[in-house]
């Protein structure tokens, strides 16, 4: 992953310094986890949202042999929350929207594994017994069973393009369907398409939820926002197994600053982005950045030592768009942080 950052009068001792300081590996990875995200699983019909079950199968096994714990996703986010150290290379299983093949395949494999998972669910689907949804009863048995269920809405709306009072509406009554078919409204969310904004985000916070999900790239450092987590979107198109041993053994990108605040691009297009290096990671000259729809890694700016200025050439399209930056962390490791924008 080459670079081409522009170090614009850079102290180079400065440098040397943060390189010398820099933690281990190790010493990130008690700080942090790594979230996978699917959806469908052998549905060939879908293949954006779908993982081929030969590919889930291959990470299941990566998982069980290489060296990873699986942990379930309330206990990973209430030790970043309260500061308690993770096992090195912590991973995350989430699984989006409650099709029928979850249910049918990929349970099966995940029970026969041990591994714990968590399941989003939007509540209209079932409550409307949608061809391809999970049925209630199929859901209760998963809870039962001892998998997490989180929420992701009533009908799964855009919800950067709702009202609050739409969005609060949505949670309400999802809320409400969950505490009548479960006993309980669930403690954890996901936005639906990974669309979220900070009215959205703080709408989400007041509604009494501990921690919500984006689909932006990245591993979750103690840094996070608790409601703007990442997780790594697996598909058929990017769910082989080597892709997969990358984003597992991800670490967090520590950034704070980070500009524009917002993640719905109405204005500036291409916005101004910019983060800043809250600790050493080492040299500013080995990160790299990438964009939706821009060719290559994207052009950087320096400006002193810490802070990173991202200089796109061309608009983002309507639509969702993505932001990506690594950085090599040794041991064949990488740093990495995502940011997902909404364009309109």
């Amino acid at each position: 992953m080459s670079s081409c950052l522009k170090l614009a009068g850079a102290p180079l001792l400065a440098i040397a310094l943060a390189i010398t300081a820099a933690p281990t590996p190790a010493a990130w990875a008690a700080d942090s986890a790594v979230i996978m995200m699917y959806h469908r699983f052998g549905e060939s019909r879908y293949p954006s949202t779908n993982i081929r079950l030969e590919q889930f199968r291959a990470h299941v096994e990566e998982l069980k042999s290489g060296g990873y714990t699986v942990l379930p996703l309330p206990e990973i986010v209430d030790a970043l929350r309260n500061g308690r150290p993770l096992p090195e290379r912590t991973i995350g299983l989430s699984i989006d929207d409650a099709y029928t093949s979850v249910y049918e395949q990929a349970w099966p494999i995940l029970r026969g594994a041990g591994f714990p998972f968590t399941l989003f669910v939007a509540t209209d689907p079932i409550d409307n017994g949608t061809p391809g949804y999970m049925s209630w009863d199929q859901v209760r048995e998963l809870a039962t069973a001892g998998v997490t269920i989180g929420s992701q809405t009533a009908s799964h709306p855009h919800m950067t393009d709702n009202g609050h009072d739409a969005n609060r509406n949505e949670l309400d009554s999802s809320s409400a369907r969950f505490r009548a078919q479960l006993g309980r409204p669930p403690d954890l969310f996901a936005y639906p398409y990974g669309e979220t904004n900070l009215s959205v985000m703080r709408l989400v916070r007041s509604a009494g939820f501990v921690a919500a999900f984006g689909q932006q790239s990245g591993a979750i450092g103690r840094r996070d926002d608790p409601f703007l987590l990442p997780r790594f979107a697996m598909n058929e198109s990017h769910g082989d197994i080597d892709r997969f041993k990358l984003a597992a053994n991800a670490l967090p990108l520590p950034v704070i600053d980070v500009t524009p605040e917002d993640h719905v691009v109405s204005g500036d297009n291409p916005p101004a982005i910019g983060f800043t290096l809250a600790e050493p990671i080492g040299g500013l000259s080995r990160l790299s950045c990438y964009a939706s729809h821009q060719s290559g890694s994207v052009r950087m700016e320096q400006l002193g030592d810490v802070r990173v200025e991202i200089r796109l050439d061309a608009p983002f399209p309507r639509g969702r768009a993505r932001v990506n930056c690594t950085m090599p962390a040794g041991s064949g490791r990488w740093h990495w942080f995502g940011r997902q924008f909404v364009v309109r």
